[in-house]
């Protein structure tokens, strides 16, 4: 009985034993699948996770085009509602601009000095001009392209008034002929510290500018006030300009022009000019502080001594612009030059010959937002334009014994902004001392009205 019972314990034994060690590699198998079953998983997230970089990428790609389409779009949409006087981009950076000038003037005093015009009446003329510009930007090569085509009709009261400085400097009568104006090319050097600019220029871009007195289309209309009449400035024509910027708040600016502008000989008459520019911010308000000296190489006679013919002209002067507030300028103006020469080919209306010594001028400019109107401008000046002392003593063949008084000049101005493209400024000015009074039968002041439309394309 005893070995029954010792060998049913015996073969439990084994049984629980063989079931154990079958349980336990059941488990490993399992184990062994459930890692297969992990690496299978993390090669599909792997593979997931790949895709889905591909798709960010997709997607970063597109949100690029779309913002390059937007970007183009947006610029489209700025071209149909651009601001005042903006040129229009068109393909490949080329923009185009458009404008035109139409004034209107009236005087109580005509005082042409020529003997067969009728003097101390009333007259009104009008005159008006029209510009399309062409600019492209070499944006890779740093360079840029100009050209500026202008045409227009009337003089103005300019052919009937006798005066040192004459009162409508955008009056210029081409027959409604298309003339180029500008055209020259402009490099960057030095890292855009410096710029190279050649052709057919404007000095009066470069040089004696201004903030508020340098635009005879927004700005003042009187020559007095839109560049000293004491620079014998070329008028547009071949040349070269250089500027640099050594420090962010400093120019240094030279110019070479051909001096009598008719493009032969050009070496022989030069007009030399070189200007220094601060730029300021007093109390956060821009300025810009001008100092200039030039030379005119054209054959000047002297005024004490008529043999000498081939003297040269030289001066210096000084050009100041100064913000005040947000909502106000104000500008002064100073040029002096050689007062014992004259240029016989420059002649004031009547034929008469004369040369200057000296000027100054100055005025304020306010922005029309304590009234409401932001955009519209007040502006007034005055200045006086002294003749050269030598041309006193020495006279003219026409004007033997002048008077030689210190002519003076006084505008205002009030520039209404219709809407963005159209612009009326009612203008004033008035003369004391017309021609240094030296205009026979007529030395009493000159009063001028007028009203001058800016259209901007």
């Amino acid at each position: 009985m005893k070995k029954c019972m010792v060998c049913a314990l015996v073969l439990c034994s084994v049984l629980v034993v063989s079931r154990c060690w079958a349980g336990d590699i059941s488990v490993r198998e399992e184990i062994d699948q459930l890692k297969a079953r992990v690496s299978a998983l993390e090669q599909q997230l792997n593979t997931q996770n790949k895709c889905i970089n591909e798709q960010k990428q997709c997607i970063l790609v597109q949100d690029k085009k779309i913002a390059a389409y937007e970007s183009r779009l947006s610029q489209f949409d700025a071209s149909l509602h651009r601001q005042e006087g903006k040129p229009i981009p068109l393909i490949e950076g080329l923009d185009i601009g458009a404008g035109a000038t139409m004034i209107v003037q009236g005087t109580n005093n005509v005082n042409n000095a020529a003997a067969d015009v009728q003097k101390k009446v009333s007259r009104a003329d009008a005159s008006y001009s029209a510009d399309i510009t062409f600019g492209k930007e070499f944006v890779d090569a740093g360079g840029k392209a100009f050209l500026h085509l202008e045409a227009g009709k009337g003089s103005g009261l300019e052919d009937d008034l006798t005066l040192y400085g004459n009162v409508n400097r955008d009056a210029g009568d081409s027959q409604e002929n298309m003339q180029v104006t500008e055209l020259w090319y402009e490099q960057a050097l030095c890292r855009d510290k410096a710029v190279l600019t050649f052709g057919k220029l404007d000095p009066t871009a470069y040089f004696d500018n201004n903030e508020v007195a340098n635009d005879e289309t927004t700005q003042f209309l009187g020559r007095t006030f839109r560049n000293s009449p004491v620079i014998e400035f070329s008028d547009n024509t071949t040349g070269i300009r250089f500027a640099y910027l050594p420090v962010e708040r400093l120019e240094v600016s030279y110019g070479v022009f051909d001096g009598n502008s008719d493009w032969e000989k050009i070496g022989d008459n030069l007009f030399n000019i070189g200007q220094v520019t601060f730029k300021t911010s007093f109390f956060g308000l821009g300025g810009n502080y001008r100092f200039y000296g030039w030379r005119n190489n054209i054959y000047h006679t002297k005024w004490l001594d008529a043999e000498k013919v081939k003297e040269a002209a030289y001066g210096f002067g000084l050009s100041f612009d100064q913000g005040l507030s947000d909502i106000a300028t104000a500008f002064v103006r100073y040029g002096w030059q050689n007062p014992g020469v004259y240029n016989p080919n420059t002649l004031a209306t009547g034929e008469h010959n004369y040369s200057l010594a000296h000027s100054w001028s100055s005025g304020l400019q306010f922005a029309g937002k304590p009234w409401g109107r932001e955009k519209d401008v007040l502006a007034f000046a005055v200045g006086q334009i002294f003749p050269s002392s030598d041309y006193k003593k020495a006279g003219s063949s026409t004007i033997t014994s002048p008077a030689a008084k210190a002519e003076g000049h006084f505008e205002a101005y009030y520039r209404i902004c219709v809407n963005d493209h159209l612009s009326i400024s009612p203008d004033f000015q008035y003369i004391w001392n017309p021609f240094g009074k030296d205009v026979a039968d007529d030395t009493s002041g000159i009063f001028v009205a007028g009203v001058r439309a800016q259209l901007d394309f």
